[in-house]
């Protein structure tokens, strides 16, 4: 991995909040996404595409719809080939920072005694720990985004676009 990708994965975490941070610094997907490309014979280059793919998706700029096909796009492998790598890349790195985040998001509640408006969000969202979160006034956005259930994030105006020749 390139030092430029380190910074730019670094700072993109960076601006998440505070409990996806934690959730995604706390299992070292890099590694795992990097072993993972070894093991299906990716080349150096294709391996740095697959982890910035998967930065892209964590962070919620490309929606994990399209993970399977910016695979097979951007590293340059056949369909199969993606959803292998895909389905693993979900099974190793996803999924258990989906159930990091959760559990985070519940252990620190701040109101054990919710009100009815987060529980009405909490309803209509389906089940979204998110509607508990207290807001903070030092984000730029905010309102809480879980990158993991297909959130966005809005444009960084003091980063530009987030471009993929890493």
């Amino acid at each position: 991995m390139t030092d430029k990708l380190k910074k730019i994965i670094q700072d993109e975490v960076g601006v998440l909040p505070k409990e996806t941070q934690g959730a995604i610094n706390s299992l070292d997907w890099v590694s795992i996404a990097e072993e993972i490309g070894k093991k299906n014979l990716l080349n150096e280059s294709e391996i740095n595409d697959l982890q910035v793919e998967t930065l892209l998706t964590l962070v919620g700029i490309e929606e994990m719809g399209s993970y399977t096909k910016n695979i097979e796009n951007k590293v340059g492998t056949s369909k199969d080939e993606a959803e292998k790598l895909a389905g693993e890349l979900v099974e190793k790195i996803f999924t258990p920072i989906a159930n990091i985040l959760t559990e985070n998001i519940k252990n620190n509640i701040k109101n054990k005694n919710p009100n009815w408006q987060q529980s009405v969000n909490f309803i209509l969202s389906g089940g979204d720990y998110t509607a508990f979160i207290e807001r903070r006034s030092d984000m730029i956005n905010t309102t809480p985004i879980s990158p993991l259930s297909g959130g966005t994030i809005p444009p960084r105006p003091d980063k530009g676009e987030v471009g993929r020749g890493f």
